[in-house]
């Protein structure tokens, strides 16, 4: 038995190969920002591309259609020049992954949609918490399923030339999408990098595993109705070879000591649970590569189930603040003015930009940093 202990740098350059784009569960601002810009070289590389996607079998209407539209967006290649690499705890992954308010609404959904669900598990074999929880974090139940026009996004992308090859790989994928009627130009949005709908496909994953589980002839997972993104979600981790009843992992020591011999056991951090993985956390990393997405989406699931957070603790940071402590800084900082974004304990760039505010306002070194002395300050009121 391996254990493993890691820290986890996060970000989208190590997921292009999977469903979906994004590692960090997040609330992201609305991304209606990214607007089309006059851009001579973009003009030139799409007259120069149509010939190719011709050849690869796109038909000229759809060619028409989908560029109409389209434009050079500036905004994207900045995201995709600076994009941060994350380094996130286990704690603080979960702590978005699983926090209350994503715990309440997934139930709240597996009762709204829960005879959906039913079918769905039926056919595919994917139990329904598990393929809600891949809602939950991809797209926060399909409140955030992004408002990127898909068309320009790839195609700003395949032109910037850095990932090129990859990205013109999606956009004749999005083309082909368009061509064969699943959705419109205009309808075919998502984030910044081309991840569609409730479940967050990149083209060539909806190509590969979107189905029309409602049978009215299309592969819709970008409309308010969920059903054939779940679906879709679903058919992904069945033909990445889920295991119907077997479970994904858990905390050693608990029940994972009755499902036999794991096939690893990770602790990403110490102080912390050590947990052991079977073979169905290795589908959810089909879905997105990363030991700490593959943790949250099972998390997520068993407590969507009822289960309960894991019961090692994990401690102070290295700041000496827990993570109770850190949500206290949070709701004294919003409570003085200064807003945090929400009290979940994850320090991010909203917190330190409060923390430095409040710091200015009374005087202290501006470090943006958190710090049981500035929890106590902050305490005394």
């Amino acid at each position: 038995m391996q254990v493993t202990r890691r820290a986890f740098a996060l970000g989208t350059l190590a997921l292009m190969t999977s469903g979906c784009m994004r590692t960090l569960p997040t609330t992201p601002a609305a991304e209606t920002s990214y607007r089309a810009v006059p851009n001579a070289g973009f003009d030139a590389w799409v007259a120069g591309f149509k010939p190719r996607a011709a050849s690869a079998g796109i038909s000229q209407a759809t060619l028409d259609r989908a560029f109409r539209g389209a434009g050079y967006l500036p905004d994207v290649i900045e995201r995709d020049r600076n994009q941060a690499e994350f380094t996130r705890t286990l704690e603080d992954y979960l702590a978005i992954a699983a926090s209350d308010e994503r715990i309440a609404t997934g139930r709240q959904m597996l009762q709204r949609h829960a005879g959906l669900l039913d079918r769905i598990e039926a056919r595919y074999g994917v139990e329904k918490e598990v393929v809600v929880a891949v809602w939950g974090l991809e797209s926060r139940y399909g409140a955030r399923r992004g408002d990127v026009p898909v068309i320009s996004a790839v195609s700003t992308l395949a032109y910037d030339g850095r990932r090129g090859a990859f990205f013109e790989k999606q956009l004749i994928a999005a083309l082909k999408i368009l061509d064969s009627g699943d959705t419109t130009p205009d309808r075919m949005t998502g984030s910044w990098a081309g991840a569609m709908g409730h479940t967050q496909f990149i083209p060539t994953s909806y190509q590969a595993y979107a189905v029309d589980f409602d049978g009215d002839g299309r592969r819709d997972i970008w409309s308010d109705d969920p059903t054939d993104a779940l679906a879709s979600a679903a058919a992904y981790l069945q033909r990445s070879g889920w295991r119907t009843g077997q479970p994904w992992g858990g905390e050693l020591g608990s029940q994972a000591a009755a499902w036999g011999t794991p096939l690893q056991v990770l602790q990403p951090q110490v102080p912390g649970p050590r947990i052991a993985v079977f073979h169905n956390f290795n589908v959810i990393k089909r879905y997105n590569n990363s030991d700490l997405y593959a943790i949250g989406i099972g998390h997520l699931s068993d407590r969507l189930a009822g289960g309960g957070p894991f019961r090692t603790a994990f401690g102070a940071d290295a700041t000496g603040l827990t993570l109770e402590d850190r949500k206290e800084m949070q709701r004294l900082l919003t409570a003085r003015g200064f807003d945090t974004g929400g009290a979940d304990g994850v320090i991010g760039s909203k917190t330190r930009a409060a923390i430095t505010g409040f710091q200015q306002s009374v005087g202290l070194p501006a470090t943006g940093e958190p710090s049981a002395a500035l929890l106590n300050r902050l305490r005394r009121g």
